[in-house]
């Protein structure tokens, strides 16, 4: 049988995005089945040209595309300046790096998306696309995650695979209704997509668990240290939107509490709001990190989706913050109320004006959560088995 193609975003300096893309990666080898990444380095400009086109064609007031601007700068100050964030930043960089290198099987280089069309059916039995947020706007116009590139007669599975909002705007929506009707095996993460879905195509489809939620807490520990990354109780903080709120909670909490705040600061850009809350603040951390720093934190307090996946897996007590106050259409917040309400502890979303004393009152059943977990990964294992293998032909 020929290898399984990954379409994933195992490259991005981000914790969530190389940790779901690896999961992907350990799922298939878990099952069985030889497969490898594809390697996006020989064609990466030409899908940087299409989100730049489309960036710049976005309205001024989108969320997402001001979000897009602050990172845009903070790639360039990182390349520019040097001075100690910068040296701090590049640290972390190497870590990402250094992770991407030893653990993702990457596929020969493809110098164009039609050079990888053209060998697509000769090198691959089946193409996954997911997880994560890999249908935003800008990614659809890249037209790569879309898997339009695959030739008809292939499999094609979009394994968890999601908008990342609950609406897309016109032009994108178009774009999807027609890539979406190609696919023949789709599966989403948060119950907005799966309506957004049956808006735009008319396909119902499956909610199926982040990659990173197929395998327990104890199967993550054979890519980190047994030995805690920070020695002492500690509080951690990973934070990527600019919500003060969200800091001067984690210091009240460590005013009652008298553990030490361990923050991540500056992750996607610099954040002004990072600055000067924190005790601990290492950079030396890549995904292999992440996971320990969560799984021997006395608290964790975040706005991160995967941090709360893996806050969950280890029952730390963790607060999690809705990053976007506004319902704006290019809120990421559905994909937090879809896992916290699956697995029923809605009451770990948080705002930041909470009160602090019951907020350390709650009492989350992790064991329930637990066992919720358990049954939506073999749902998810038998829906990826079963669209690998083709056995319907088609859920189209």
């Amino acid at each position: 049988m020929k290898k399984i193609a990954i379409v994933s975003c195992y490259f991005k300096h981000n914790y969530g995005s190389m940790l779901q893309a690896y999961a992907t990666q350990k799922a298939l080898d878990k099952l069985g089945y030889e497969n490898e990444t594809i390697n996006i380095s020989g064609f990466d400009s030409e899908l940087k040209k299409e989100k730049i086109k489309y960036f710049i064609k976005a309205a001024i007031t989108s969320d997402i595309l001001i979000s897009k601007i602050g990172m845009a700068k903070s790639v360039l100050y990182k390349k520019l300046v040097k001075n100690d964030y910068t040296s701090n930043v590049r640290s972390r960089d190497k870590k990402f790096d250094a992770f991407k290198d030893k653990y993702f099987r990457l596929s020969e280089p493809y110098c164009s998306k039609k050079d990888l069309s053209d060998k697509c059916g000769k090198n691959y039995s089946s193409v996954i696309v997911g997880s994560d947020q890999l249908w935003l706007p800008g990614n659809i116009a890249a037209d790569y995650y879309t898997l339009n590139f695959v030739p008809q007669n292939q499999n094609t599975i979009a394994y968890a695979t999601s908008f990342g909002q609950a609406q897309l705007p016109k032009d994108s929506s178009k774009k999807a209704a027609i890539f979406l009707k190609k696919i023949k095996h789709i599966s989403v993460r948060e119950l907005s997509g799966q309506a957004l879905i049956k808006k735009l195509s008319g396909r119902n489809v499956p909610v199926v668990c982040d990659p990173t939620l197929l395998f327990t807490g104890e199967e993550w520990l054979d890519i980190q240290d047994t030995k805690p990354f920070i020695d002492g109780d500690y509080i951690l903080c990973y934070f990527l939107g600019n919500n003060p709120s969200h800091r001067e909670f984690a210091k009240k909490l460590r005013d009652l509490t008298g553990f030490k705040i361990a923050a991540l600061l500056h992750l996607d850009e610099y954040i002004r709001s990072d600055d000067a809350y924190a005790d601990i603040t290492p950079y030396d951390v890549g995904p292999e990190e992440f996971i320990n720093l969560i799984r021997n934190a006395k608290y964790v307090c975040t706005d991160s989706f995967h941090c709360s996946v893996f806050s969950i897996l280890y029952k730390r007590e963790f607060f999690t913050f809705r990053r976007y106050s506004r319902n704006t259409r290019q809120s990421t917040n559905s994909r937090l109320d879809s896992l916290l309400n699956s697995l029923n502890i809605s009451e770990r979303l948080m705002t930041g004006t909470e009160d602090i004393h019951k907020c350390m009152s709650l009492n989350t059943d992790f064991d329930a959560a637990h066992k919720k977990i358990e049954a939506i990964r073999e749902y998810s294992l038998n829906y990826l088995v079963s669209s690998i293998e083709d056995k319907a032909g088609t859920d189209l």
